[in-house]
């Protein structure tokens, strides 16, 4: 198994001096991204739980009693934010001052409107250490977070590499600072996992080059920061937000762009493939499989970010390649 540290590090029940060490931090997470992310940082010390069950909508969601009560639990809760999950942000505020990191608000992270290009943010090989210290959620106000428009900060921002590299030594920090004993190996978990993803990031450029300048269409604008990062070309997608029916007339035009640009159209998990579907009769444009962003059907544990990742770069890769 990955991220694996044993030893004496390794082992939280231990005694010394007579005094049991701190035990490893309860941790609650929204969902899949944030999820893998601590999970890779936790190793065998620990797993964190996840609210959000496979195949849920992270705009929508309601808590049931047993998570309720995991939450009020919590040692510390790591998520998205607000803009993500407007479901967890009402049920925190319920909570008083239970401890959290909300990863769109770490400064250095890369943020971006709905709708930026890479060239338009001058996106590739931007430094998310250099990123402006106020660069989190009070000057990208996006709403409740519940129906993303194309307007206003994009959230999807862990489809960003660099945004995962960032934040994977943020929690092993926040972690060390509430189990001191352990500190050591949540920083060797931690840049583990920065490795792993480092590599994995080096593969998905290598695997995608090749689809440069092959327009596609997807479900919906989630797609922003991946695009950017790999210089891939997004020729528009089904719908703007996330719970906002498309009009007759985006879907009128979309449609005309994707018969004479797209080579590929993607449905979405969770999502109805059905108007998808009707485009590609009605344009010939090939379908491809289903895309995850939000890793609603990736399975737990410390694999799930990177599943994330990878999924959207295979499925990508598939259907651009053939078409």
């Amino acid at each position: 198994m990955r991220y694996t540290i044993s030893g004496l590090a390794a082992t939280t029940a231990l005694v010394f001096g007579g005094q049991a060490l701190a035990e490893v931090p309860r941790v609650v997470t929204d969902f899949a991204p944030a999820e893998g992310l601590v999970a890779m940082v936790m190793g065998d010390l620990g797993s964190p739980e996840r609210l959000l069950e496979q195949g849920a909508n992270p705009h929508d969601f309601q808590l049931r009693p047993s998570q309720a009560a995991a939450l009020a639990e919590a040692d510390l809760v790591v998520w998205m934010g607000p803009q993500m999950a407007p479901w967890l942000n009402r049920a925190l505020e319920g909570q008083g001052d239970l401890p959290q990191i909300r990863l769109l608000e770490i400064a250095g992270t890369y943020l971006q409107p709905f709708g930026a290009t890479h060239e338009d943010a001058g996106h590739e090989g931007h430094d998310h250490a250099a990123a402006p210290e106020d660069s989190g959620h009070d000057d990208h106000e996006a709403g409740d977070g519940h129906d993303h428009s194309a307007e206003g900060m994009d959230p999807h921002a862990w489809l960003d590499p660099g945004n995962g590299q960032l934040w994977l030594g943020q929690i092993a920090k926040e972690l060390a600072a509430r189990d001191p004993e352990n500190a050591a190996t949540y920083a060797a978990n931690a840049a583990r996992a920065q490795a792993d993803l480092a590599a994995l990031d080096q593969r998905l450029t290598a695997d995608l080059a090749p689809l440069k300048g092959k327009p596609f269409v997807v479900f919906h604008d989630a797609y922003g920061y991946f695009t950017g990062h790999y210089g891939l070309t997004l020729a528009g997608a089904v719908a703007l937000g996330d719970a906002t029916s498309p009009g007759a007339a985006h879907l009128a035009a979309l449609q005309d762009q994707a018969g004479t640009r797209a080579l590929c159209l993607f449905p979405e998990a969770g999502h109805d493939p059905k108007l998808v579907e009707q485009m590609a009769e009605a344009t010939g444009v090939a379908v491809g499989a289903a895309l995850d962003p939000e890793g609603v059907q990736a399975d737990p544990g410390p694999g799930a970010y990177l599943a994330v990742l990878e999924a959207l770069g295979a499925a990508l890769t598939e259907c651009l390649n053939r078409s």
